[in-house]
């Protein structure tokens, strides 16, 4: 197969394209404006790859796009690219609204208008994989409750309502148009290369740094957090194996709640990093409550049940084993986040020298 993965230089997309390059005898095209959450040196080892190709465009340009599937001719599409993090989209929700709506429906229009002049099995053959949120669901009230693929969408950031706005899309054009398409929405990933922003990252380097760890609120939230080679997989065993017009949950069966994840990476640390810095008596000494985000959901977790019966696909890891993996991560590949930390990873990303 050729895949077109879209977001390929992100988080998520990194670790997919590592996967697929990996393990698969696939070709891949990554197209990624590169803004700041897009990193090419998490594809260090695959840009030399003869199977790996990158496009650096933005998926709200038409023309380009529309270059790139008569250029590439894709068998696949997996739909990657988004504006992710909620804290920014509370302050400017104008660019999640470009990107993930806007976007998608550029992309959408663009892969349907080159499906249409596919032959017979080519056509057949064609995916559009979409890969979204759990956050979409909303949170959930009850301690037992799981989030299924029919659970009633109730996005409660301005992330979340345009992560929404494109699933609705993505099915609006496989019934009206006949597209196929197949969505999955994922639970919390963490893991490898993932942007010093978000939780896990953040509280691995703040404690290394002697700096305060922050904490919403009193840190009650829960997440069903999921290793991102584990989701990587399961998205490939997706675009390849899933149903059009079928939808599909994935989590890590990994219910955490927020003060837990952060004490946790601190006993880890302890263990790992004895050497504290300076003033620091334990990492947990540095655990500081701030005020909690605006329309901060409590609960998220994820009934996977569906792609495990029907796909075969379960996690790998546990919390345990994916979070000591990832901050041994963090320890391992000091270079990679200190060139995140002070900006000079955007040499690349802007196509400059350092």
């Amino acid at each position: 197969m050729k895949i077109i993965i879209t977001g390929g230089a992100g988080f998520i997309g990194s670790a997919v394209v590592r996967h697929i390059i990996n393990n698969t005898l696939d070709e891949i095209v990554v197209v990624d404006s590169l803004t700041y959450a897009g990193n090419l040196e998490s594809l260090s080892n695959e840009f030399n790859n003869k199977r790996f190709c990158f496009e650096k465009v933005n998926i709200c340009d038409r023309d380009a796009i529309d270059e790139i599937f008569s250029k590439h001719k894709p068998d696949a599409v997996m739909h990657l690219a988004a504006e992710s993090h909620v804290d920014r989209s509370i302050d400017g929700p104008a660019a999640f609204i470009e990107t993930n709506v806007v976007g998608t429906y550029t992309l959408l229009e663009a892969a349907r208008s080159y499906w249409n002049g596919l032959g017979k099995d080519a056509k057949a053959a064609f995916r559009f994989h979409h890969i979204s949120t759990d956050e979409v669901y909303g949170d959930l009230e009850g301690t037992d409750d799981l989030f299924t693929e029919t659970t009633p969408y109730a996005p409660s950031s301005p992330y979340s309502a345009s992560k929404a706005s494109s699933d609705h899309l993505v099915r609006a054009w496989l019934r009206t148009y006949g597209l196929p398409t197949i969505v999955t929405n994922c639970s919390n990933n963490y893991g490898p290369y993932h942007f010093p922003e978000k939780l896990i990252p953040l509280i691995i380097l703040n404690a290394l740094a002697g700096k305060p760890l922050p904490v919403y609120g009193n840190g009650s939230q829960i997440r069903d957090w999921l290793y991102v080679e584990d989701h990587a997989r399961a998205l490939y065993i997706v675009v390849t194996q899933g149903e059009v017009g079928e939808t599909y949950n994935i989590g890590g069966h990994n219910e955490r709640k927020n003060i837990d994840v952060v004490t946790t990476i601190c006993g880890l640390l302890e263990e790992l990093v004895p050497a504290k810095p300076a003033g620091v008596a334990q990492y947990q000494d540095l655990i500081t409550y701030v005020k909690d985000r605006p329309g901060h959901d409590l609960r998220y977790a994820i009934d996977a049940s569906k792609i495990e019966r029907e796909l075969g696909w379960v996690p790998s890891e546990t919390f345990e084993s994916g979070i000591r993996k990832t901050v041994e991560w963090y320890l391992n590949n000091e270079t990679w986040w200190r060139r995140v930390q002070d900006g000079s990873y955007a040499g690349e990303r802007l196509g400059l020298s350092d």
